[in-house]
């Protein structure tokens, strides 16, 4: 028998929608929380490549990641764990794991060797790390209870010229709250008001120079952005005595007093909702051991520029702009334009203007942007979306401090994946490419791009072809540019490649294609009140025109890679729930959610008109939950059901016909695959076994010749091919806990399998496995198997086949 070895070549992971839940190193490795996975993402990876790995670990969906140092991390989830990871070597591992809060945690940050936590339980705590040469060690410091309101942002830095520690918490209580910390714990300094909404982001600009002030932004769901100015009550005093030499007579107060008044009048009849501003000095004391030292907090600028609430703020590296992002889609670069100087003349008085402005303009794309980060040292922006795609932009031209108004910015590729359970996935009849579908209601086109740089092609996603109103259930390819789908709805929708798909794979080298295809229409769309998906023929000449040599991205992706719907299937009485083609793609077959025999039927029809073939296939009495044909000629057809049997039928002239059925599991069929020669075929149940089925050369009964036992519930199972000249076959079983076992046979001893390979939940999944697929490939001893999960992420596997 041969061993087989195991890596990955595609991952595709959607991000979780917690403003904090990703963040960069200094290296450009990206660490987002996917589900209850922590998936990695080199960004300056030379050939563009996504996800390059998944971490299990988190019970709970992961809401905050924070890098500590380039080796470090820490993650936190909704049931209130923290786990601290470090990189040995090539591999990141968990070396402190603390159940830190009761609720879900909402923000994380690190200074120094603290954490802080802040959670649903209305408190944040701070937490001191010991590291250790293998494990390390997270110790509660300090408790802050917060009466009631929730914490939504921390931020935290030093004060300038000072030991001392400034922390600075937003949350639902719309101000801002100030805390300090010289020797003991946190005291309580300051609050400041302004903000009308929950505030969603905080983040400290450090000061370049001893002298200079540090400045607090706060981005809240009203949408503005406010600056803050901390600095120290010395160099106001030396500040002002210079400013009094210069004018002569200063400000007074009665007349700063009377500005604020007609500010307030002014508010009250704008349209803007009267936003406040004040123009308070609020005053800090830190004790330390040379004595006390006061600074002063004052409210600097207002920075007016999205639509919508504000979910995150990050300073760039060099600290000289900031960067928003928002629910209306767009994200800003703000930095201060230095044309305007006072009489103080000091850098923090400029006037901030939005330098640029990313994403889509007006019209909100659903749930616009949950959070940004800088990546490569400042020279690229980006962004994740409510749908869990990730957009950025890269910086062309730069002077060398970077922040100015005169840079260039063009948009990259990133990355993308299902926000939610993926249910399906079908390869195209040559293996081409790979189609998914998910309860996130979209349908994905997955494929390998030949790369220019490397001999390995890298996998992207390609289309989006139906973007939907049901949660999607099943889908099968009926050939090269054909597919179908079914939904939580009563029909099965057949779709067609349009002229952009065609052009697409074969310009991307997905697709070996001699001429150009057929006569297509160009693209599709969405009418305003429609379900359906409704051809376009002539595409807007500029796209056509200019149109890049390049993968489709993130924004592309969620508006102009439909495909057009040609047909619907009709039939069931109730909500789909499987369909399968035949091998031949003359056939596809459907089942509905059934609770009487009299709805669980297989429909099947002819992919030539779509009308029914023969009478639909009767005998199950609950849902039908796999449909198979047989290799190589449809012979057979197999359903398996949550009345825990499973039925074969025959093809005669006019439609199948039942031969036989069994009912020897103990509990529901979860799936069931036919080996690749046609002679025998595999079921898997939640009873936690697989058994393999053969017919008896005598009797022409099918019975079971083996039967595999699991820890676990067996959900889904996928034959693959011999090595041509090797009479061996391979059997791949995924579990309920996202694991993939996969076994070896002799096609002279067919009932005897033997594990040859575990895959466990490093490079698996972590949650029910919903289906398996090998893909067939030109090399015989180098396989692909895709798996797609409850976890949200599908990966491409490659499986390598030692020959001894």
């Amino acid at each position: 028998m041969s061993k087989p070895s195991i890596s990955t070549a595609y991952i595709s992971a959607s991000t979780n929608r917690f403003n904090h839940v990703a963040d960069a190193s200094t290296s450009s490795l990206i660490a987002y929380g996917s589900g209850k996975l922590i998936a990695l993402w080199n960004t300056q990876d030379p050939d563009g490549r996504g996800v390059l790995q998944t971490l299990p670990g988190h019970d709970g969906l992961v809401t905050c990641v924070r890098f500590v140092a380039s080796d470090a991390f820490a993650s936190t989830d909704d049931k209130g764990t923290i786990r601290y990871w470090r990189l040995f070597g090539t591999e990141w591992r968990t070396t402190a794991i603390v159940r830190a809060h009761q609720q879900a945690i909402s923000v994380l940050r690190e200074f120094d060797k603290f954490l802080l936590t802040g959670s649903s339980d209305s408190s944040i705590k701070i937490w001191e790390v010991q590291r250790g040469d293998v494990d390390d060690e997270v110790k509660e410091f300090q408790t802050i209870s917060l009466q009631g309101w929730y914490p939504l942002s921390i931020a935290i830095a030093s004060l300038p010229s000072s030991e001392a520690i400034i922390l600075a918490i937003g949350g639902t209580d719309r101000k801002v709250h100030i805390w300090t910390r010289s020797d003991g714990p946190s005291i309580r300094s300051v609050t400041l008001s302004g903000h009308e909404d929950w505030i969603r982001a905080l983040a400290f600009r450090a000061s370049s120079t001893p002298n200079d002030p540090i400045v607090l932004a706060s981005g809240s769901q009203d949408g503005t952005i406010r600056l803050w100015n901390v600095e120290s009550f010395t160099k106001v005093q030396a500040q002002s005595q210079i400013h009094t030499e210069k004018s002569g007579d200063d400000l007074s107060d009665d007349l700063l007093d009377a500005f604020e008044a007609s500010l307030g009048d002014l508010g009250a009849d704008a349209e803007e909702g009267g936003r406040q501003i004040s123009l308070k000095r609020h005053v800090l004391t830190v004790k330390s051991n040379s004595g006390t030292q006061q600074y002063y907090v004052t409210f600097d600028a207002l920075l007016i520029g999205h639509e919508a609430g504000v979910t995150s703020l990050s300073w760039s590296p060099s600290n000289t702009s900031l960067l928003s992002t928002s629910t209306d889609s767009s994200l800003i670069i703000w930095a201060p334009s230095s044309i305007v100087s006072t009489a103080y003349s000091s850098s923090t008085s400029s006037i901030w203007i939005n330098i640029q402005r990313f994403g889509d303009v007006g019209g909100q794309r659903l749930g616009g942007f949950t959070g940004g980060l800088w990546s490569n040292d400042g020279a690229e922006a980006m962004a994740w979306g409510w749908s869990g795609g990730w957009r950025r932009w890269r910086r062309i031209t730069s002077d060398s401090h970077g922040g100015t108004a005169g840079e260039e910015w063009e948009e990259v590729g990133a990355i993308s994946g299902h926000s939610g359970a993926i249910k399906s996935l079908d390869w195209s009849p040559k293996g081409d490419y790979l189609v998914s579908v998910g309860l996130d209601q979209t349908t994905r086109i997955h494929g390998a791009i030949t790369s220019s740089t490397s001999e390995q092609s890298i996998w992207h996603e390609l289309s989006r072809p139906q973007v939907h109103g049901y949660d999607l259930m099943g889908v099968a390819w009926l050939g090269p540019w054909t597919f179908a789908s079914v939904a939580d709805e009563k029909v099965a929708r057949i779709f067609e490649a349009p002229r952009n798909f065609v052009e697409e794979v074969r310009v991307l080298g997905v697709k070996d294609l001699a001429q150009s295809e057929g006569d297509r229409p160009a693209t599709a769309s969405v009418p305003p009140l429609g379900l359906s998906n409704k051809a376009v023929s002539d595409a807007p000449s500029e796209l056509d025109s200019n149109k890049p040599c390049r993968r489709p991205f993130e924004g592309e992706l969620a508006s102009i890679t439909l495909w057009p719907e040609v047909e619907k299937v009709f039939g069931h009485g109730y909500e789909s729930i499987t369909i399968s083609a035949s091998n031949s793609l003359d056939l596809l077959a459907t089942a509905c959610r059934a609770t009487s025999p009299q709805h669980a039927v297989v429909r099947v029809y002819t992919t030539a008109d779509y009308q029914p073939f023969g009478v639909p296939l009767e005998g199950h009495s609950l849902t039908v939950t796999r449909i198979a044909f047989s290799p190589p000629n449809d012979r057979y057809v197999l359903t398996v059901s949550r009345d825990r049997t499973w039925r074969l039928f025959e093809k005669k002239e006019n439609g199948y016909m039942p031969i036989a059925a069994d009912k020897s599991h103990g509990r529901i069929i979860w799936d069931c695959a036919w080996s690749c020669e046609g002679d025998l075929f595999a079921t898997a149940s939640r009873d936690k076994t697989v058994k393999i089925w053969k017919q008896d050369s005598d009797s022409a009964r099918w019975g079971a010749i083996t039967t595999m036992k699991f820890e676990e519930a067996a959900t889904a199972v996928a034959f693959c091919s011999a090595i041509a000249d090797a009479p061996e076959r391979w059997l791949a079983v995924g579990l309920e806990t996202g694991e993939i076992k996969v076994y070896s046979s002799l096609t002279s001893t067919p009932d005897q399998w033997t594990l040859v390979l575990i895959i466990d939940s490093n490079l698996a999944h972590v949650d029910q496995i919903n289906s398996l697929a090998w893909r067939a490939t030109d090399n015989p001893s180098r396989k692909q198997l895709a798996s797609c999960s409850d976890d949200g992420t599908l990966k491409v596997l490659i499986v390598q086949f030692e020959v001894d």
